[in-house]
């Protein structure tokens, strides 16, 4: 691998491609009432997929970059789900009880800071509130550490089939240097239970470029969490933005990986994973053969959303919580991030909705070839602009930052269709961003290219 290539464009803060235009270009002129209008149009859409946003823990990882409290007591969480069931009726007068849910996932924070019986209130409500289809998935992310046998029978007997794992590292120097000290016996455990408990599909996400991380580090972690079988990885490269996160200031910046080493320990994360039996998905994700994202992938029919790589169809996403972002036919829709900015809406009987962003038909065209991008290495832009009639030649002329990665052999265009070399599979984002119209327009700092 070209270290100049990485020198070049590792180093570049660039976007992860979830959604498109992303979340940097939101603004506080889209609101409720935009929000209400675009929900009361759902109903006729199709079936659409929920976003509950839990957004506390009982400590901080100091990697950490979502949205989250500390709290070590219950009330503060009781109090959040109350609101968060107000919500849930605002969102169901304005878009009726006819709307039809075939995904459902709990993110956070720890979703599993909840007890039994109040995840197994908040799906009632969820299923008073929405039509859940007989096939209905149910996801949610956990803390291994904290999940209890009680938590793991809630969990399935309201239908979660899919559980994501935070792993990170098992290396104990690592551990100690991120503030999360985790035991092999307690990921092991929460498998087992699950498992138990008839749970289909477990993720494990891992971590590099953490602090005092070393390739070989990298690799142990891997075989470790390999003879766990979950059936999918989800392998992220450690987003150092102190100035957003303060909690990350407790780092070491010293202590952390550069470019150069970041890509070593990637490359053998996947290496080591593909050895395992599991399969490349995209950019950072990795499954099982017979595992449904390996099959979307190889399909060319796998999606990209806000958890990443999916398998996830429905085009509408609606976002409950502090936080969440909603996407709907029109454009996307965020609420407050401040808990009690939030808090005060909702019990003022007002949606939450803090900004958002109102889709152009330009922003549509360009997310479908970001999209297929970053899940296929490849586009096809003849082939798409003739399928929703658009001229393509506005993407490619006077491209600068497509022609450089031309000229660099990252990509290759040929009769219209742009290609990701194989060996620079790793720069994706980076062809994604050439067909960003926002690019570098909102100062906002992304985590590193590799």
């Amino acid at each position: 691998m070209s270290n100049a290539l990485v020198a070049k464009y590792g180093e570049a803060r660039l976007p992860r491609y979830t959604s498109y235009p992303t979340a940097p270009a939101f603004s506080p002129a889209v609101g409720p009432e935009q929000y209400v209008h675009g929900l009361s149009e759902i109903g006729s859409s199709g079936p659409v997929s929920v976003y509950l946003h839990i957004p506390f823990c009982r400590s901080m990882c100091w990697y950490c970059g979502c949205h989250t409290t500390i709290t070590r007591h219950d009330a503060p969480v009781l109090q959040y789900l109350d609101i968060l069931s107000q919500e849930i009726e605002l969102v169901t007068q304005a878009a009726g009880n006819d709307v039809s849910v075939k995904n459902v996932h709990f993110g956070g924070g720890t979703p599993t800071i909840m007890k039994p019986d109040e995840f197994t209130s908040l799906m009632n409500k969820l299923k008073s509130a929405f039509q859940f289809t007989s096939d209905c998935s149910v996801a949610v992310e956990i803390d291994p550490r904290t999940l209890s046998n009680g938590m793991i029978s809630a969990l399935c007997e309201n239908g979660v089939d899919r559980a994501s794992l935070g792993v990170q590292s098992f290396d104990p120097v690592v551990q100690k240097a991120i503030n999360r000290r985790q035991s092999v016996e307690q990921t092991q455990s929460a498998v087992t239970g699950l498992r138990g408990y008839g749970v289909t599909s477990i993720n494990f996400d891992l971590i590099y470029g953490l602090p005092h991380q070393t390739t070989q580090s990298c690799i142990e972690t891997v075989r470790t969490a390999a003879e766990l079988r979950p059936e999918r990885f989800a392998v992220f490269g450690y987003a150092h933005v102190p100035a957003f996160k303060k909690h990350q200031r407790l780092i070491d910046e010293a202590a952390l990986p550069d470019a150069s080493q970041r890509n070593e320990q990637a490359e053998a994360i996947a290496e080591e994973l593909e050895r395992a039996g599991y399969i490349r998905v995209g950019l950072d994700h990795f499954a099982l053969p017979d595992d449904q994202l390996a099959v979307a992938a190889l399909s060319g029919s796998m999606r990209r959303n806000f958890q990443g790589y999916t398998t996830d169809e429905c085009e509408t996403l609606v976002g409950l919580g502090a936080s969440a972002i909603g996407r709907l036919p029109g454009g996307y829709f965020q609420n407050h991030v401040a808990l009690g900015r939030y808090a005060e809406r909702v019990t003022s009987g007002i949606l939450a909705t803090a900004k958002g962003y109102a889709l152009t038909w330009e922003d549509r065209f360009r997310a479908k070839v970001i999209e297929r991008l970053m899940c296929d290495f490849k586009v096809d832009l003849a082939k798409l602009g003739a399928e929703v009639g658009y001229d393509i030649g506005f993407l490619v002329e006077r491209n600068d930052r497509l022609d450089s990665l031309v000229s660099d052999g990252v990509v290759t265009i040929d009769n219209g269709c742009v290609t990701v070399s194989k060996a620079r599979r790793f720069m994706v984002r980076a062809v994604a961003a050439a067909f960003d119209a926002y690019f570098g327009s909102f100062g906002r700092a992304h985590s590193k290219a590799t």
